[in-house]
């Protein structure tokens, strides 16, 4: 994140108490078994009890840290700490240009932070529908989470009709980026391609 933004992820973990920072540990231990196994024998093929065993944890503390398995796939830490970088943007910043910023920095920071696993998680969600539907569901709760930045920064309230269509706006468009990066062998620059969609967005379709 720039200067005037939230710490990073790992800044953050950094000032974590052992107790969340297990559960981070978890959380991602989860996860690597879970692509581990999906690799070797397919989505379909692999269950929540093999991913339990996989990472050494029982089946109900997979089902506590991820409701489903789709969750698995889809959850990360970034919600809260782009929330946060939302509120920490210039006094004055058009909205468009704070969701830009923050959308294209926590992009860039899961690429270079995590690769493989947002690589990973585009390549299963193309390929298997229950996770796209799930990637529908979870990006309606971050848009309902931002919104509540969005709101305060703007002076309107949290359930402003204005302020919902907005932030959901900015999600939808880093779904369909996203969905699109994937669909195209994952070669292009995702932070670039937020960009361009935002100014679709900004600007309209030129016919």
């Amino acid at each position: 994140m720039s200067a005037s933004a939230s710490p990073p992820p790992d800044e953050q973990r950094s000032r974590l108490g052992l107790r969340e920072r297990k559960k981070l540990k978890t959380r991602a231990t989860i996860r690597e078994a879970t692509y581990r196994l999906v690799a070797e024998q397919g989505y379909e093929a692999t269950t929540v009890e093999q991913i339990a065993a996989a990472a050494e944890v029982s089946p109900s503390t997979v089902f506590r840290y991820f409701p489903t398995k789709e969750d698995i796939v889809l959850t990360d830490e970034f919600d809260p700490v782009m929330e946060a970088a939302i509120r920490a943007r210039p006094a004055g910043e058009p909205p468009l240009e704070s969701m830009r910023a923050v959308l294209k920095q926590a992009v860039e920071t899961i690429l270079a932070e995590q690769p493989d696993e947002m690589r990973r998680r585009g390549k299963v969600m193309l390929e298997i529908p229950a996770v796209r539907a799930r990637m529908t569901e979870t990006m309606a709760e971050t848009s309902l989470l931002l919104s509540r930045a969005v709101a305060d920064r703007t002076g309107r309230e949290t359930g402003d009709l204005e302020v919902r269509i907005f932030t959901a706006s900015v999600v939808a468009v880093l779904r369909e980026v996203t969905v699109y990066w994937a669909e195209h062998g994952q070669k292009d620059d995702l932070a670039a391609l937020i960009d361009r969609a935002l100014n679709s967005l900004k600007g309209g379709l030129a016919l």
